[in-house]
This record gives structure tokens, C-alpha cells and sequence, in this order.
């Protein structure tokens, strides 16, 4: 990498495998954290400073879903990509409900991985460069503190409620393609990641409705508009 070096905060049982994807995303130039346990990884997090979390969901003592949420206390903008066997839809969903950038099940492809680190890193690099505040009928959204305000509320948004709703912004009125949301945000187009994607779109609907001039559509087969009124 040309920049300095991203740390990534790993945190897997499997010391094994552990040690092998280690070894392989040092080899690729990224400085690794690897903790083994989940009862020591909030606390280790805590005293460091990283780019991206991967975070096996099966763990010993505490799970990753519950990892994944107490650092979202600490560092709400922090990429975490989990790595697990479960395969149900629940798992998936939850995942991303408490704030997951993507969620690979195992057995993975490492190249696969390494590049979906390094185009989610690149994203972030990329967003000093861009707009960070938005007009969207009688709200503001700070695409850069993923907050979404009306008068004296302010709505906390998650990463992918963010990134989502950045992407319907910079086009208001504008048709945005349902297959370019879901390669740009969730790195896939399947089943389950455009089901993932419609909760979003329901919690910014909702989100959105205090301003009857802001209609967020559903066009079927092709994406989502949103349409803001005069």
C-alpha cells in the first residue's frame, strides 16, 4: 500500500486459521491485531487504534454480534466485517443490524476478502474528498458524522443507513439502481443482501416521513428514487 499502513483488528478462535489470515493480510502490507478470545477483545480494542474489525461470530465468552456493538459505542464509524459458518438469514440480518460492513461465511476465498478490505478502506479514504452536507427537504444529513437532523432532532444513522441514503441524495429525484446500491454497499447482488437492503430502505422511509414532500420509491425491478418535493 502506498499510504501507511491500515491496522486491522482481528479477532478469531480458530488460533490456526487465526494465525494463517494473519500472516497472509501482513504479507499484503496491513498490520494485524489478532485476539483469540472474546472476553479480552472489547478491552483490547479499547487500547488500540485501527481501520477495520474482523470479527469471527462464534467466540468463547461473548459472541461477535456483541463485540461489534460495543464498539459501535466507541467508534461508530469503524468498518467490521464478520466471518462465520451460520449461514441462516437471521444471522445475516443481524449482522448487519448492529452495524456490519459485510458478512462472509466460511469456508471463504482470501483474495476475495482482501479485496473487499481493501475497496472498503478505499471508500473511506476517498470521503474527505466528498460532500458532506446535504439538503433533503426540511433535513440535514452530515454524510461524514451520518447524522440526520430536523430543528433540534438528530437521528444517529449506521453505516450502511448512511451510506445508503448518501447515495439517494446525490441524485434527489434521480432513479439509483438497485444492482449499483448493492455492489457499492453490500459488495454483492443476491438474495439476501437485497433483502438486507430493503430493511434499510424501510427504516429511511421512515426516517424521512416528519416531511410529506419527501417520498422515498420503490421501482420495482430497477431501485429506489427519491423524490423531494418543492
Amino acid at each position: 500500500m502506498s499510504r501507511k499502513s491500515a491496522r486491522i483488528f482481528l479477532v478469531e478462535d480458530d488460533m490456526s486459521f487465526g494465525s494463517v489470515l494473519k500472516s497472509y493480510l501482513e504479507i499484503n502490507d496491513f498490520e494485524v491485531e489478532l485476539v483469540d478470545d472474546g472476553k479480552i477483545a472489547v478491552e483490547t480494542f479499547r487500547r488500540g487504534v485501527y481501520d477495520l474489525c474482523i470479527l469471527d461470530v462464534m467466540l468463547p465468552h461473548v459472541d461477535g454480534f456483541t463485540i461489534a456493538s460495543e464498539i459501535r459505542v466507541m467508534n461508530s464509524v469503524i468498518p467490521i466485517i464478520f466471518l462465520t459458518a451460520k449461514k441462516l438469514k437471521e444471522d445475516l440480518l443481524k449482522g448487519y443490524g448492529v452495524g456490519a460492513d459485510d458478512y462472509i461465511t466460511k469456508p471463504f476465498d482470501t483474495d476475495i476478502l482482501l479485496c473487499k478490505i481493501k475497496a472498503i478502506i478505499a471508500r473511506r479514504d476517498i470521503q474527505d474528498g466528498t460532500r458532506d452536507i446535504y439538503e433533503i427537504g426540511k433535513y440535514i444529513f452530515n454524510s461524514r458524522l451520518r447524522t440526520l437532523t430536523l430543528g433540534d432532532q438528530e437521528r444517529q444513522l449506521s453505516p450502511k443507513e448512511g451510506q445508503l441514503l448518501e447515495m439517494l441524495a446525490l441524485s434527489p429525484n434521480a432513479l439509483v439502481s438497485r444492482e449499483a446500491a448493492l455492489k457499492k454497499i453490500w459488495g454483492a447482488d443476491d438474495y439476501f443482501t437485497a433483502r438486507s437492503m430493503d430493511v434499510y430502505v424501510t427504516k429511511l422511509r421512515k426516517y424521512l416521513s416528519e416531511d410529506p414532500q419527501i417520498i422515498l420509491k420503490n421501482i420495482h425491478g430497477s431501485g429506489f428514487q427519491l423524490v423531494v418535493g418543492d
